[in-house]
């Protein structure tokens, strides 16, 4: 049974910024959750006991929000990404100390996927495989590690981003090692991008003679690089939900309308002018009065709406919004405010915006 678990948590997700900028991806709430987390749920669920999570130096905010794994059960190691970004073959060759010679299995903790990763476990386990790959197929290959098959679906090679892709199988950031992948790591070359590739790993075990086994994952996978992935994320896993998960703790006025699964928590107050359309969880201690919130919206913790219509939308945590507007298909961070503007001249909208900010109205 595999125990030991290497997760992801470093990086700078430029795609993603401003978001970003304050907050590390693998922190972001989808279904109101840390990302990490519904990774970390994903390989506890097949034996693992002790997780390694890289972070970038001097990161402190992962560890306080992780802990040490004892909500799971589990023990948790973090370790900081030293030499700067080398890829991420670097990142697991980096928790060599940890893992020994066990077998283990890297998640890329900024990938989404739904079903149960013990079916994988098993195949690797069962057949006794150096290596086994997961890949979906995608729109996109060319954003991706591609594999390249001959006539009867045997592997031969892993290719990373090629502009010409042999195939739209790409790697999903699910992988299985034994100790082999170590011996592929002092045999490989960093790339023209100056990284040690996991795709150039997965082709040296190949080429060399190891067991490589690779399954099509078929149920729903998502790569979270842009802020439109992030929606169909949180889209999706509040349609996953059980609908016991959809529980009230929230002080309700009369005449507020609650319709479908919501999840509202404890010292929320919704206002007596509120409809609330699920799928949607609002998180503890927020405010709402005189709004409408549509389906696969998610709030934080904390975040007060007035007076706007929000749908769709990944709402942060100590958010205001107060005016007369609707929001659809948004990511607001934490902290945020959205308010109406001065009635007096001159009229307009008064904007401070970071770097790399989006805005659409």
């Amino acid at each position: 049974m595999i125990k030991k678990a290497i997760l992801t948590g470093g990086g700078h997700a430029t795609r993603l910024r401003p978001i970003t900028t304050t907050i590390n991806k693998h922190l972001i709430p989808l279904a109101n959750k840390p990302m990490i987390f519904h990774a970390i749920d994903k390989v506890v669920e097949i034996g693992v006991k002790e997780i390694f999570i890289n972070v970038n130096p001097g990161e402190t905010e992962m560890q306080k929000v992780v802990g040490d794994g004892g909500h799971w059960g589990i023990k948790i190691t973090f370790f900081e990404q030293t030499g700067g970004p080398q890829g991420i073959a670097h990142v697991v060759n980096l928790a060599k100390y940890f893992i020994g010679n066990d077998p283990f299995i890297f998640y890329l903790s900024d990938n989404i996927t739904f079903g149960s990763l013990k079916p994988l476990a098993d195949k690797f386990e069962k057949e006794n495989l150096n290596c086994l790959l997961a890949f979906s197929k995608v729109t996109d290959p060319e954003r991706f590690g591609v594999g390249e098959f001959d006539a009867n679906g045997k592997l031969l090679r892993v290719l990373e981003k090629p502009v010409s892709p042999p195939s739209n199988m790409a790697q999903t950031g699910i992988y299985f090692y034994d100790k082999s992948f170590f011996e592929a790591f002092q045999n490989i070359q960093k790339s023209a991008r100056g990284e040690y590739e996991i795709s150039d790993i997965n082709t040296w075990l190949i080429q060399n003679g190891k067991k490589v086994g690779w399954n099509e994952v078929t149920g729903w996978w998502k790569d979270t690089g842009k802020p439109n992935d992030l929606l169909i994320a949180n889209h999706l896993l509040l349609d996953e939900l059980p609908a016991n998960h959809f529980t009230n703790g929230a002080t309700v006025e009369k005449g507020a309308r609650i319709e479908g699964n919501v999840k509202i928590g404890a010292g929320s107050k919704i206002g007596p002018k509120v409809l609330v359309r699920g799928p949607v969880i609002i998180g503890e201690n927020c405010i709402l009065d005189d709004c409408y919130i549509g389906p696969y919206t998610t709030i934080g913790q904390g975040t007060e709406i007035y007076t706007a219509e929000v749908e769709h939308s990944i709402i942060f945590e100590n958010v205001d919004i107060n005016c007369k507007t609707r929001a659809v298909d948004s990511v607001i961070g934490k902290n945020a405010a959205i308010i109406d503007g001065h009635e007096a001249p001159p009229k307009g909208h008064k904007m401070i915006l970071g770097d790399n900010t989006f805005i659409e109205i």
